[in-house]
């Protein structure tokens, strides 16, 4: 069947301008880090994609070595690209990024010229694509200089192979530092892709929106539900088939008996809104104008709608963050995951 997007899709979401750019995004974005390599099945992976545009997610999130294998990500977006989304590419904002290791060999990852630029074709052959709208540099590169790093990413985009450039994973000070350089180079970065959730407060601790404002940047914040702890999937423990379980990403000691406690805790503030956990997650990572969007994964379209419904509430009145802040306690989470008591 001809998949017909929905007509009312752009009434349901909210739009925000990402930084001093005139670029919009998305308030919630779709993600591609998991559930997309060749261990998922082809057709959730179609329904999630069309999903998430029918919700008014016109943001799509990639990287070269998203998969597994590395890679397969794009592959299979490639061909949902061109199986659903024909003639709607001038509606889709796809990213991709580079820096994680992607070949054997002394040029096959990290930040300079040759890997990024290779990488952009790369994934650009993966996708069918002539340009994306996004292109990262996906880690800050220590033994790389920052002006060789950034240089690949402006010729990225003069070359017509990306539209924006924009950074992910970089502390305040590198990206003061690629920010400059970027602008001395007429290509200003765009965008700043750091991990941020309720329980993993690093930019804030970092004053990495400060930084990305002077810059006339935006924030696209990964891992707004902290790997899936922030929605109901755990608040009754460690279901079977969990990336607890499976080991993807998510450390099981994280979710210790104190921290499903404070995880119902939260549930319950989230339900006087009005909201589930995972839409309270995502409506409180936006709450600063600063973070332009948060970038979410799925593993069923279900996932997606909930999370798009967000934007029906994004604020919080003081007591509300007060009552956040007690127990979404990222020092007690991790004293918790150790064994400690807090």
């Amino acid at each position: 069947m001809t998949y017909r997007p929905d007509p009312a899709r752009y009434e349901r979401m909210t739009y925000r301008r990402c930084g001093a750019s005139g670029l919009k995004l998305p308030a919630v974005s779709l993600g591609l880090w998991h559930n997309f390599g060749d261990d998922f099945p082809h057709e959730t992976k179609r329904a999630i994609c069309r999903t998430a545009f029918d919700q008014g997610i016109t943001h799509f999130d990639l990287a070269n070595n998203y998969g597994p294998p590395p890679g397969s990500a794009e592959h299979a977006f490639g061909s949902i690209l061109a199986e659903d989304f024909a003639g709607l590419r001038d509606e889709l904002i796809i990213s991709s990024k580079a820096g994680y290791e992607m070949w054997d060999g002394p040029y096959g990852e990290w930040g300079s010229r040759k890997y990024l630029i290779a990488s952009c074709d790369q994934s650009l052959k993966r996708m069918g694509l002539d340009y994306v709208d996004i292109f990262y540099s996906h880690r800050f590169d220590p033994e790389t200089p920052l002006e060789e790093t950034m240089g690949a990413l402006d010729h990225i985009v003069r070359s017509g192979r990306a539209l924006y450039a924009g950074i992910s994973s970089y502390n305040a000070e590198q990206t003061a530092r690629a920010a400059a350089i970027l602008k001395d180079l007429g290509t200003p970065c765009l965008i700043h892709q750091p991990a941020y959730n309720m329980l993993n407060r690093t930019i804030e601790r970092d004053r990495l929106a400060k930084a990305t404002t002077k810059a006339g940047m935006g924030i696209i914040a990964f891992m707004p539900l902290a790997q899936g702890m922030l929605t109901k999937k755990y608040l009754g423990g460690i279901p079977e088939g969990s990336r607890a379980v499976q080991g993807k990403s998510l450390d099981p000691g994280r979710l210790s008996d104190k921290a499903i406690a404070a995880l119902n805790e939260l549930n319950a503030i989230a339900g006087a809104r009005g909201q589930t956990l995972a839409q309270m997650a995502i409506a409180w990572v936006l709450r600063d104008q600063a973070v332009t969007s948060a970038l979410i994964g799925a593993s069923r379209p279900e996932q997606v709608i909930d999370c798009a419904g967000a934007v029906g509430n994004l604020t919080f009145s003081s007591d509300e963050l007060a009552r956040i802040d007690e127990f979404a306690d990222e020092a007690k989470f991790d004293a918790w995951a150790r064994g400690e008591d807090a």
